[in-house]
């Protein structure tokens, strides 16, 4: 049973043992009014701060701001969408940015590297970091949240190692070519980093939706043991899921550093709005359901309201209050909508 249970998983379709009403409702289609509500809680809080925030709804402000502030946080979500999707979580995404973002400015102003061989070797420093977070959990069997907490304090303390003390690389001034990959417009008037992000959207939901990557991810967080019994090699693959998250956090780095240069303080904090966008988009904290769709309109709601809060004049101690209650509700309509679905 629990191997034909699997079975069924993979293949998107629902073992014998579910009951009928609960077929009455495809996955997909509760996947899609989730995304739907979504969006509409974007499309309220947009007309709200339109109307009483001034200069908020410009093209200038709408780009070069709340996009722009979006873009760390929607990649970051990217990633951690397929870690949340298998059940479990990345606290080290946050100062991974900082990690990440030292590392290119060491790799292209202190060691001067072609800006091609940077790039890489930064992004396979955010794999190496997404692998040890996989080997920890799926290898040597620490919870999630312990394993990544401890990875954070670790991205936390080497970019002021690296840096000697804490100072910033300028890489966004001292590498111009760097630099346009974040403020560069290839569109007019359109910056560089919302294109890049949008690549990558694009790319992690062929990941999730189209490969057999995401299709195992998901089985593996809606159930593990099942996922194992039917044969497939669940520590691997959790390997390479935490090491495609870190893949992610290391192009957030570098479009941080190439738009604000290489800072050991860059992206504290993120982790947690990153992990909102994630929930607030529709995906489980249990594992077994993810949207990259609804992680994208997750994030865009989180820079809409740092920015419209922002513009309304709130000092930054309530937005912090206001983005914690946001982020509390996310995941109180998360534990509704399992509830539901037992209860279905």
């Amino acid at each position: 049973m629990p191997s034909q249970t699997a079975s069924a998983l993979l293949d998107n379709t629902p073992p014998e043992d579910v009951p009928p009403a609960a077929r009455g409702m495809s996955p997909q289609v509760r996947m899609r009014l989730q995304q739907l509500a979504a969006f509409a809680g974007l499309v309220i809080i947009t007309i709200f701060f339109a109307v009483a925030g001034d200069n908020f709804f410009t093209y200038d402000n709408l780009v070069n701001n709340v996009l722009l502030s979006s873009v760390l946080i929607g990649v970051l979500a990217l990633g951690t969408t397929f870690v949340i999707v298998t059940g479990g979580i990345d606290l080290s995404i946050g100062w991974g940015i900082a990690l990440t973002g030292m590392c290119a400015g060491t790799f292209l102003i202190t060691w001067d590297l072609p800006l091609g061989l940077g790039l890489l070797l930064t992004l396979l420093v955010g794999l190496v970091i997404g692998l040890v977070n996989g080997f920890n959990v799926s290898i040597l069997g620490m919870p999630p949240f312990i394993a990544t907490l401890a990875m954070m304090l670790v991205c936390q303390g080497l970019p002021l190692v690296i840096s000697a003390g804490g100072a910033t690389i300028y890489t966004n001034t001292q590498f111009p070519p760097y630099a346009d990959l974040s403020g560069g417009e290839l569109i007019p008037n359109f910056p560089n980093a919302v294109l890049i992000f949008l690549a990558l959207a694009v790319i992690a939901w062929i990941l999730l939706n189209r490969t057999v990557f995401g299709r195992y991810a998901v089985s593996i967080g809606s159930n593990e043991e099942a996922t194992a019994l039917s044969g497939i090699n669940v520590r691997t693959w959790k390997l390479v899921i935490y090491g495609v998250a870190g893949v992610f956090t290391a192009c957030a780095g570098i479009l941080s550093s190439a738009r604000i240069g290489a800072s050991p303080t860059a992206g504290g904090g993120m982790e947690l709005q990153a992990i909102a966008a994630v929930v607030i988009g529709g995906t489980s904290l249990a594992g077994g359901k993810g949207t990259i769709i609804g992680s994208v309109i997750g994030a865009l709601i989180i820079g809409v309201l740092n920015n419209g809060l922002q513009i309304m004049g709130v000092p930054q101690e309530w937005q912090y209050v206001i983005l914690g209650v946001v982020i509390l509700a996310a995941v109180y309509v998360d534990m509704l909508r399992k509830r539901s679905a037992e209860v279905v």
